[in-house]
């Protein structure tokens, strides 16, 4: 496989599709992605527990343990983290990992960053601020925190949120280290995206989300008696091939 911060390229970035169990994760690697990420609200919502409160580092350790063997590599999102979750998911095969702000102070996240890197200084880092994340968003503040995170050693910054050109493309020019953004079907497109310098983009938590919207879409056509899309589907073989 190629190394994995090779994959973050000016003009062809990566395309990082996020699992949320092991199928899911077999399935991605399957159809030939050379990365896949762990979704931090699907391990959650799978295992019953809250999102984004460290309530997951069991489950999320258990999922890396088995799906890092894949021949992709895997980043795992570890929420607010800590050294320890840091070294725990590299321990067992990760390539690397998010650790988000939840907007909190700027200086613990930045001794975090650091005190990873200094203990894994292998580990892709991607530093994660959540200034546009289910907020009006403030470019500014996004601007502070991306180049103290850069300064702090990260190796990648993520601003899931950011949607408007501009302010992507300031991003970019603000730090030299690569930028990942979230995917959004309402835009910008992958090519544009790729045009604005992002060399990485996640799914984050919508491919678990589009699969619940099929679960839900065929249980009601089976009750309703219309038809259920039967083609492309998975095999029952393929699932339950041995991992």
């Amino acid at each position: 496989m190629n190394d994995f911060r090779s994959l973050h390229r000016a003009g062809d970035p990566l395309i990082l599709p996020n699992a949320w169990d092991v199928a899911s994760a077999r399935l991605l690697a399957g159809a030939g992605f050379p990365a896949i990420g762990t979704t931090s609200l699907g391990v959650a919502a799978v295992n019953g527990l809250p999102d984004g409160e460290g309530a997951t580092d069991a489950d999320t350790l258990r999922l890396v343990r088995r799906i890092a063997g894949l021949p992709c590599h895997v980043t795992v999102d570890i929420e607010r983290g800590s050294v320890g979750m840091a070294v725990a998911v590299a321990a067992v095969g990760a390539a690397g990992i998010n650790v988000e702000d939840a907007m909190g102070p700027v200086e613990p996240q930045v001794r975090l960053i650091r005190a990873v890197k200094r203990e894994l200084p292998e580990l892709f880092v991607n530093a994660r601020t959540d200034t546009h994340w289910q907020r009006a968003g403030d470019l500014a503040e996004t601007l502070r925190r991306v180049r103290a995170y850069a300064d702090a050693g990260a190796d990648g910054i993520f601003v899931p949120g950011l949607r408007e050109p501009a302010d992507i493309a300031a991003v970019v020019r603000a730090v030299d280290l690569p930028v990942n953004v979230l995917h959004d079907p309402c835009g910008p497109t992958l090519a544009e995206l790729t045009a604005l310098g992002v060399r990485r983009v996640s799914t984050g938590s919508l491919l678990f989300r589009v699969a619940l919207a099929a679960t839900v879409e065929a249980a009601r056509a089976v009750r309703d008696g219309t038809p259920v899309r039967a083609t492309g589907l998975p095999s029952y073989a393929e699932i339950a091939a041995a991992p």
